[in-house]
């Protein structure tokens, strides 16, 4: 199977702090906009940032491996080198982590690495890595 980019548009009440968000802290560069929304190149994915007034409920929570996961949340899959990098930058830059960086199943089928932070906004993301590309979808 050949993965093609996923498209996923989210709500943001700032546009101003998306830009500095998505594009300065997470390095995404900046396609189309208007004065009403964003495209970004969120690691090879199109992510769209739309202004609204009002942002939803903020997310709920799951538990898994013995965190609080929030719900919704959205990330991509980097490869390890690439997520120990964002990682570090991420700390570096004092990001308020939901759940800090950590290897979640360690020994376990699926083992991975993951994080959870949220933007300005409150949209919930996951970025994940794994040794073993092929424990993405293992049971």
């Amino acid at each position: 199977m050949i993965l093609t980019p996923f498209h996923l548009a989210i709500p943001v009440s700032d546009l101003e702090q998306a830009k500095a968000f998505y594009g300065g802290l997470l390095g995404c560069e900046k396609g189309r906009w208007s004065e009403q929304w964003i495209d970004w190149n969120f690691f090879g994915h199109q992510l769209v940032t739309h202004l609204v007034t009002q942002m939803p409920s903020l997310p709920k929570h799951n538990q898994v491996d013995n965190h609080a996961v929030p719900i919704p949340h959205f990330g991509v899959v980097l490869n390890w080198s690439d997520w120990q990098e964002l990682a570090s930058k991420l700390s570096a830059a004092n990001v308020d982590f939901i759940i800090k960086p950590h290897i979640r199943f360690e020994g376990q089928t699926g083992e991975q690495a993951t994080m959870f932070f949220l933007d300005p906004c409150g949209n919930a993301l996951e970025f994940k890595a794994f040794q073993d590309i092929q424990q993405l979808f293992a049971s």
